[in-house]
């Protein structure tokens, strides 16, 4: 199951969000969000777990406690949607 996890400090790694995670069961994998440009946080992560009921018991647990000083919020990931598609297709389906 992945996991978004949102409202991080930007003092937070990979390093950081894995370990909280590991307490609750198996992380596949543990990325922070970094700016493309200036390579600074984002201020949101996503987590992957193996098992879905490991997953659930942390996104219970750990949604609002602190992380670093600040509380996460946590969710279950929505798959990404890619936005620059939908704009061609509206483009191409407007011929006069």
């Amino acid at each position: 199951m992945n996991i978004y996890v949102g409202n991080l400090s930007r003092d937070v790694t990979n390093d950081d969000l894995r370990k909280v995670f590991e307490t609750y069961g198996k992380v596949l994998s543990a990325i922070v969000i970094k700016d493309k440009f200036t390579g600074e946080s984002r201020g949101f992560g996503f987590v992957e777990m193996s098992d879905n009921n490991e997953a659930k018991n942390a996104m219970q647990s750990l949604n609002n406690t602190i992380l670093k000083g600040r509380p996460m919020n946590i969710n279950e990931a929505r798959p990404r949607v890619d936005k620059r598609k939908k704009f061609i297709k509206r483009k191409r389906e407007r011929r006069y």
